[in-house]
């Protein structure tokens, strides 16, 4: 019925040797963010902007419907079904566009498609903000309850930690990820003892996984009971992760860590603090830090602390790792990308991610200044999201998996409605904050589509006045002179003549002996085998084209992928090898196509992208630019 999985080279889930090491290391990198959501989640469902009485009806109610959400939305849907739709091992929401656009090839759904995948990337950007703000804060703010005269200091403390996490990101994170694993280990173990000890004096809060407690409190107190869903879904923020990530650990691995460590200890901690609050209803200012004895508070405010960080550390790693594919897709301009890992491919820095991030985040933290003020921002991009993937799941059981219609049309269904109702009540939130990520999102969204739209616009003009290959060759083979060598001519497209080799044989008036015109195609797949990547053409009178083809996961290295290619003339020796590139300026014109602020916008993209000899790798003592103008 379905695509079955296929695991990434180099970490087989199925792998007995390896399953134990990626399940730790999927407690550790996937699970933060949903780890640490018990520190905020059930204080912000009764004090926070919509309170609720702390009796026993409403502690009842709002923890069945944490225990229902947790296990529909994340365990059923990500666990149990996103998670089958894997691109080659890959995971998220532009993998999944990918696989989809794959698998539909061009029909009439798929510009919808790719607007609900760009548009999911754009939430997520806006979620990637919110998360290093409200985690880390919310952690910090535990030390008010060691002592209330720390409440002067948490803003500063909270800073610094930010500053600092944004710091270290050029030197990345595999000698600390290593860590990451037993700590968040130690932390859901802590979460689950200090669960029981609690329940212990309530037992009756094992009910909770009844759902006539979720359906008394809406009938109760309905009001109410829509708006607490935006507090609710606080509880599964990072939900995403499961899927996101799933290349770097595999179905198998994060699906254990979830059903025999997260999912348990989390649920026995929101059992613990609905013990504590039926016990005493003041502890609702603070149920989590709470639930220790005084002695442990400042060692808990710690270790929440590093939870947090692990938490904020992977959400701005999957932020590089989105934008990477963004760009390998065609939906952001060339970005500096480093490597921070001579072994691990995964393992990237994007300074300007890294920097608007940081900024982006200091804002959030100095303008809301607490994360009960920050919870009214967040949730929005998350559910938000959550519909989208429920959407895009069902033009997958639709169209890629071909369930039974009754079956496709009731899972989709169902999903849509519980999504949709949670994305409801965070819509009340917009006004008092919700309108942030939305608005981070909104600039993203036009980024990614305007850069999108502007290429195809400029590629659909540049083929219009291309001259094709075989007429080229006639009409000048024999009219120029010929020199030692040979020369590369990238272009985009993988017809007609590129822009460089005309304005090179027009002014110039030579030619290399050997002249390849290459072109670098990205796949809608994360990684290709290496053999079988290329795809030579010989026109004869030295005249090749090559296709050369990469995964939207992996680098681009020109020289060093020419070195593998044959049937192009014998071995391309680097040393005698020009790289001649094309650098179009883009001219507004009232030819039909985007608005004007859109052409300018993709024009000013276009001049601060990095430039194609960066990218592609390319010796910079072997490059040739040649300008062209082109209308858009």
């Amino acid at each position: 019925m379905t695509d079955q999985p296929s695991e990434t080279p180099g970490h087989e889930a199925g792998s007995h040797g390896k399953l134990p090491v990626l399940t730790l290391g999927a407690l550790g990198v996937v699970f933060g963010d949903i780890g640490t959501s018990p520190i905020y989640a059930l204080k912000e469902s009764f004090v926070g902007h919509h309170r609720l009485a702390v009796d026993a009806d409403h502690i009842f109610g709002v923890l069945s419907l944490i225990f229902w959400t947790m296990t529909l939305l994340v365990t059923v849907k990500y666990v149990f079904i996103v998670m089958r739709a894997d691109n080659k091992g890959e995971g998220g929401s532009m993998a999944l566009l990918a696989l989809i656009l794959r698998k539909l090839g061009e029909t009439k759904w798929t510009p919808a498609v790719a607007i609900l995948g760009v548009l999911a990337t754009a939430l997520f950007y806006g979620d990637a903000i919110i998360t290093p703000a409200m985690s880390v804060l919310s952690a910090v703010e535990g030390l008010t309850v060691v002592n209330s005269g720390f409440e002067a200091y948490v803003l500063p403390i909270a800073t610094i930690i930010l500053i600092g996490l944004f710091l270290i990101q050029n030197h990345g994170t595999t000698k600390v990820g290593l860590l990451f694993g037993p700590i968040m280990a130690l932390y859901f173990l802590v979460l689950a003892v200090l669960g029981v000890i609690n329940l212990s004096s309530h037992p009756s809060i094992i009910g909770i996984i009844n759902p006539y407690w979720a359906v008394h409190f809406f009938l109760i107190d309905p009001k109410l009971a829509f708006l607490a869903l935006g507090s609710v879904v606080l509880a599964v923020t990072g939900a995403e992760a499961l899927y996101a990530d799933m290349g770097h650990f595999g179905r198998k691995a994060i699906s254990i860590s979830w059903l025999y460590a997260a999912f348990p200890c989390l649920l026995l901690n929101y059992m613990g603090q609905g013990a504590l609050l039926l016990d005493d209803p003041a502890a609702a200012a603070n149920p989590f830090f709470l639930l220790a004895p005084e002695w442990a508070r400042l060692p808990l405010v710690i270790l929440a602390t590093m939870a947090t960080v692990i938490a904020s550390q992977a959400v701005i790693s999957g932020a590089f790792s989105v934008t990477q594919q963004a760009v390998q897709l065609g939906f952001l301009p060339r970005i500096r990308i480093a490597h921070t890992s001579a072994s691990a491919a995964g393992q990237i820095y994007v300074p300007l991610v890294n920097w608007a991030l940081l900024a982006l985040v200091l804002l959030l933290v100095i303008g809301f200044q607490s994360s009960s003020n920050l919870a009214a921002a967040y949730g929005i991009a998350v559910t938000g999201t959550m519909v989208i993937t429920s959407c895009m799941m069902g033009v997958l059981t639709f169209n890629v998996w071909r369930w039974n219609p009754l079956l496709a049309g009731a899972t989709t269904g169902i999903f849509l409605l519980i999504d949709g109702a949670y994305f409801a009540s965070n819509a009340t939130k917009i006004p008092d904050g919700g309108w942030f990520p939305l608005l981070v999102a909104a600039i993203v969204f036009v980024a990614l589509t305007t850069w999108s739209k502007g290429r195809a616009i400029m590629y659909h003009y540049m083929k219009e006045g291309a001259m094709e290959v075989p007429l080229f060759i006639q009409s000048i083979s024999h009219s120029l002179k010929r020199v030692p060598g040979t020369a590369i001519f990238l272009s985009s497209r993988v017809e007609g003549v590129p822009p460089a080799l005309l304005h090179n044989v027009k002014h110039n008036k030579i030619l290399h002996e050997r002249v390849i015109i290459l072109t670098v195609l990205t796949e809608g797949v994360p990684h290709l085998p290496l053999v079988g990547r290329s795809e030579v053409t010989d026109w004869g009178e030295g005249f090749y084209r090559i296709v050369w083809r990469h995964g939207f996961m992996e680098d681009v290295d020109v020289p060093a992928a020419m070195k593998s290619v044959e049937g192009c003339g014998g071995p391309i020796n680097i040393s005698s090898t020009s790289y001649f590139l094309s650098r179009q300026t883009l001219i507004a014109s009232a030819r039909p196509g985007m608005a004007p602020w859109r052409e300018k916008l993709f024009a000013w993209m276009m001049r601060n992208a990095e430039t194609p000899m960066e990218f592609f790798k390319l010796p910079t003592n072997r490059v040739v630019e040649l300008g062209s103008q082109v209308e858009i």
